[in-house]
């Protein structure tokens, strides 16, 4: 795959493919699968749904008028090819890269880009609101929202379905089929698109007779009507269960996504069309490129690999080589899940990604992934918990932010022990400010009958979650790690739980004490011996709790310090640091606190990408970002 693009690179706007034939958008499709395949396998980045969507990109664009015509991608993760297309193919090969170009779509980034995305199904709704918006300005644009399968079991979709049937405007959705979001699908809606793409005898006696009533000269009114007649009585017969029909859509479909004359043709006679219409398209993920095709789950979200070798045995095995947290995750519950048969797993189709897949190999029957839907994740592990079960929710710190409402309403407030495994939490490299999990603490410190912990190892993790499993007391349980390897275990890490206190990693007669979230152990220590090496001693204290905290222990244990100095992984705004400081204040507490945390600015343009290890040393909180800071303090 070393083509040199020279198709693509006469492409600096979606103007340019107009001038286009047909031979050579082929061509270009092939030049964007081998670009995208590449810089990916440089850089890293979401492989199978983008190559599943270059030829469905090239039609968009060919057809429509963008910025004009609005073109909202749900996720954003299938937008590279969308890029390309709109003048970024210099800045390409930053893609991900701090400073780069984002692996999503960008406001800021291109007027191309209609809105902001990198969670699931908000992208109907987002359309919607942008077509009615430019109606009541006087306009008569587009607007087109792509959104998958997977993304059609969040709840929101369904919301703004109904809404856009409700308002009849002329919103054109593409349904994106490939089967899979980043799990394969699962659930109704899964079964009801197959069934959908099984009856192609109306599609094809639809288009047969619209090509044969257009070569009949002088058709007149009449004779119209009467096949209109004729088509809606085909339709009755073979599409009587239409859901989107039933919502007041045209639905058209299903149609080959990858042929881009096809789609051509198809979204040329929707534009005409004045009211709202679903085209149904089939791709297939990781199109073009064998490795994905043949694994698209594994090639959703990659790392560097080799174009020619793909991902080795070693990028595949990552979850069950017990270097990183979701690793260590992964055999904690499958050990758990054999000592106790109550012990059951959610997930939220991310079963691979946050480690469930050898637990859900290992008792089918106590899995359960409900599609992207984190609100019904936890409220129906709420009613697993009801039942005496020991349901474990594995969910991102990022997409919880969904649920928060399920986590206060129905499972704290009714004291229900269901344990949230919050993978991701802290700093997320690469995906941008939409991906990061620095919101958690803020979120649910402050929720009733909820305990939030954070472990600094994998045997500290394993202690957490046989205690969270095990507790007397009523009420949830969060435990949230980082994107990140294990470091080496410290005696301290075993030291049994005791609620709401946590424990000395190091512990001398120094005048400063650093106290950590679990995730940030590895800086602490560090910056311990950076300060160690310029004679200022440091002890280290590992919070373990969040919430609940025994607020007396901890106050005699900052009073024992002439500056104590409370770093965390999370956004600093409401989060553990402020509530201790408040606290200290309130316990006149005599020793100064200092709080590191990551600052809001984060979520400024381009801030978010780079590396979980360049966006801690952005924000101060790499090893020597922490002791620079308490060096020039003390």
């Amino acid at each position: 795959m070393n083509s040199p693009q020279l198709l693509l690179q006469k492409v600096s706007s979606p103007q340019d493919l107009k001038k286009l034939n047909k031979k050579e958008l082929n061509l270009l499709a092939e030049e964007i699968r081998e670009l995208i395949v590449s810089t990916v396998a440089s850089n890293g980045g979401h492989l199978s749904s983008n190559l599943g969507a270059v030829e469905l990109s090239i039609a968009l664009h060919r057809v429509f008028n963008s910025p004009q015509d609005k073109i909202v991608w749900d996720v954003g993760h299938q937008c590279y090819a969308h890029k390309l297309l709109t003048g970024r193919l210099p800045l390409f090969h930053t893609l991900r890269k701090q400073n780069g170009l984002a692996g999503f779509p960008k406001t800021g980034e291109s007027p191309h880009d209609a809105f902001n995305t990198g969670h699931a199904s908000t992208s109907i709704s987002a359309a919607l609101g942008l077509l009615a918006a430019d109606r009541l300005l006087g306009n008569k644009n587009n607007s087109i929202a792509v959104i998958g399968d997977g993304a059609l079991t969040g709840g929101l979709a369904y919301e703004a379905l109904s809404h856009a049937g409700h308002l009849g405007l002329p919103l054109i959705v593409i349904l994106n089929d490939n089967k899979m979001s980043i799990s394969p699908n699962v659930g109704g809606l899964s079964k009801y698109l197959s069934r959908l793409s099984m009856k192609e005898k109306y599609q094809t006696f639809r288009r047969h007779f619209d090509e044969l009533a257009k070569k009949i000269p002088f058709i007149g009114r009449g004779f119209f009507n009467l096949v209109q007649r004729l088509k809606r009585a085909v339709k009755a017969v073979f599409y009587i269960d239409n859901f989107f029909v039933d919502l007041g859509f045209e639905y058209v479909g299903p149609i080959a996504g990858h042929n881009i004359q096809s789609m051509i043709n198809v979204l040329e006679d929707v534009k005409k069309l004045n009211r709202p219409v679903v085209i149904h398209i089939i791709t297939r993920k990781g199109k073009g490129y064998g490795y994905a095709e043949d694994d698209p789950g594994s090639y959703h979200g990659v790392g560097s690999f080799s174009v020619d070798g793909g991902l080795d045995e070693t990028d595949l095995q990552v979850i069950k080589n017990g270097k990183t947290f979701t690793a260590a995750f992964s055999d904690i519950i499958t050990e758990a899940g054999k000592k106790n048969n109550r012990v059951v797993a959610v997930s939220a189709a991310m079963k691979t990604g946050t480690g469930l897949s050898f637990f859900a190999k290992t008792f089918p029957r106590r899995f359960y992934d409900v599609g992207i839907a984190e609100e019904h994740a936890i409220t129906f592990a709420a009613g697993l918990a009801a039942q005496g079960l020991k349901p474990v929710a594995a969910i991102y710190s990022t997409f919880i932010q969904r649920a928060v409402d399920q986590i206060l309403h129905d499972a704290a407030l009714q004291k229900l022990p269901v344990v949230i495994a919050l993978d991701r939490a802290g700093f997320v490299g690469a995906d941008g400010e939409t991906h990061q999990g620095l919101f958690d603490i803020a979120l649910f410190r402050s929720t009733p009958n909820l305990t939030m912990l954070c472990p600094a190892s994998a045997d500290e993790m394993k202690l957490m979650f046989d205690w969270a499993i095990n507790k007397e007391q009523p009420g949830p349980v969060i435990i949230r790690y980082p994107k990140s390897y294990c470091p080496p275990e410290n005696p301290a890490f075993s030291a049994p739980l005791e609620t709401g206190r946590g424990v000395f990693v190091k512990k001398s007669n120094a005048r400063v004490c650093l106290f950590f979230t679990g995730s940030l152990y590895t800086q602490a220590l560090e910056a311990a011996d950076i300060l160690s090496g310029q004679g200022i001693n440091i002890d280290l204290y590992n919070l373990r709790f969040i919430s609940p905290i025994d607020e007396e222990y901890l106050t005699g244990v900052i009073n024992e310090y002439k500056l104590a100095v409370f770093i965390e992984e999370g956004i600093k705004n409401g989060g553990f640091g402020e509530y201790t400081s408040a606290l200290a204040l309130k316990r006149q507490c005599k020793a100064s606190i200092l709080i590191l945390a990551a600052d809001k600015s984060i979520f400024e343009e381009g801030k978010a990408l780079g590396t979980r290890e360049e966006l801690l040393a952005e924000n101060g909180l790499d090893g020597k970002g922490i002791a620079k800071t308490i060096q020039c303090i003390i």
